[in-house]
């Protein structure tokens, strides 16, 4: 068993969209159209088989009160792995984005945490 998909609720799917790719540097996997929305996946391009993350569209009644008090509350929605939390850090700081918790070493992980445009705080994390 493995974990083939993982999502996070956007308010925007092509904002969304332009921002995990055009900033992250995940590339765009999955698009097929549901009316209104879609489902829209993207991948990292060193993993181009490996699991997707679905830009959900953030409509349903319970999401945005979970999204905000996430948000109130510092907590990430989701978890990315980097070679270096540091380099990436100044790398995504220089592309104006926005950091709620600068790079912390804990023991052998650090982590740092931004705010994705999109309504959720995602955190880069290295350990070792």
């Amino acid at each position: 068993m493995r974990i083939h998909l993982s999502s996070v609720f956007v308010d925007d799917q092509e904002k969304a969209l332009r921002f995990y790719t055009d900033v992250l540097g995940f590339v765009k996997k999955a698009e097929v159209p549901l009316g209104e929305v879609r489902w829209l996946t993207v991948v990292s391009p060193e993993d181009p088989d490996g699991t997707e993350l679905l830009l959900e569209p953030d409509g349903h009644p319970a999401v945005k009160p979970y999204k905000t008090a996430l948000v109130e509350d510092g907590i990430p929605a989701a978890s990315f792995a980097v070679a270096d939390v540091d380099a990436e850090f100044h790398r995504l700081r220089e592309l104006g984005v926005q950091f709620t918790q600068e790079p912390l070493k804990m023991g052998p992980v650090t982590t740092a945490v931004f705010d994705d445009t999109c309504g959720n705080l995602i955190q880069i994390v290295h350990s070792g």
